[in-house]
């Protein structure tokens, strides 16, 4: 006969990615293509309420051939160096690391508006990303930093001189078919949010689907 016990031992809890990526549909709303869609929805979440904040008016949209996604954006660039208060990197807590992000400024001043999942968007697409590669271009320095299947490739920061003077965030990111089994997007799935958020927060939206060259 199995045994049915049910004491201390049986409690478990899940860790790091894990906490996502085996339970997408609790943060996506479902683990179908739905739910892979929405991952999109984040990222770009993020970028308009830069925008809506009169930190930039222009949204680069891109479907890759791999079928990967890049949003780009001309706001202030994602803060990503070390954190005094946290006593840890800025990339880390935006990018692995639940509730945690700018929108809890008790004052309100980085967002008064939010389109996004507050301190958890960024880091459950990242959790849920085969790749997730983030530039944000600062002033005077641009960072980057690499992640895969959930977890940062290293513990590095890469820090280069803005030599461009542009500013913003650049994320490219490929869904986890291992998550999502099936993210087979149409270009219309994207022109259709795209058109309507153009609508409602006056942005600028640039989309190129490299499949098609459309």
């Amino acid at each position: 006969m199995a045994d049915k016990s049910y004491n201390n031992d049986s409690i478990k809890s899940l860790k790091g990615a894990d906490r996502v990526r085996l339970r997408p549909g609790v943060m996506f709303g479902s683990d179908n293509i739905k739910g892979a869609f929405h991952t999109f929805k984040e990222i770009l979440g993020n970028s308009l309420d830069e925008a809506r904040g009169g930190y930039g008016k222009e949204v680069d949209v891109v479907y890759h051939r791999d079928g990967a996604i890049s949003v780009r954006d001309y706001g202030r660039g994602v803060p990503m160096g070390w954190n005094k208060a946290e006593g840890r990197y800025n990339w880390e807590l935006v990018f692995d690391e639940l509730y945690a992000g700018g929108k809890y400024d008790d004052d309100g001043d980085n967002y008064k508006f939010s389109v996004g999942l507050n301190g958890l968007g960024a880091a459950a697409v990242q959790y849920t990303s085969e790749y997730f590669n983030v530039i944000s271009y600062q002033e005077k320095k641009v960072f980057k930093k690499d992640f895969k299947k959930g977890y940062p490739t290293n513990k590095d920061l890469v820090e280069e001189d803005n030599k461009t003077g542009q500013t913003g965030t650049f994320i490219e990111w490929k869904v986890d078919n291992d998550v999502f089994p099936d993210t087979a997007f149409t270009f219309d799935m994207f022109k259709e949010y795209c058109e309507g958020q153009a609508h409602i927060n006056a942005v600028n939206f640039k989309l190129l689907d490299e499949h098609t060259g459309e």
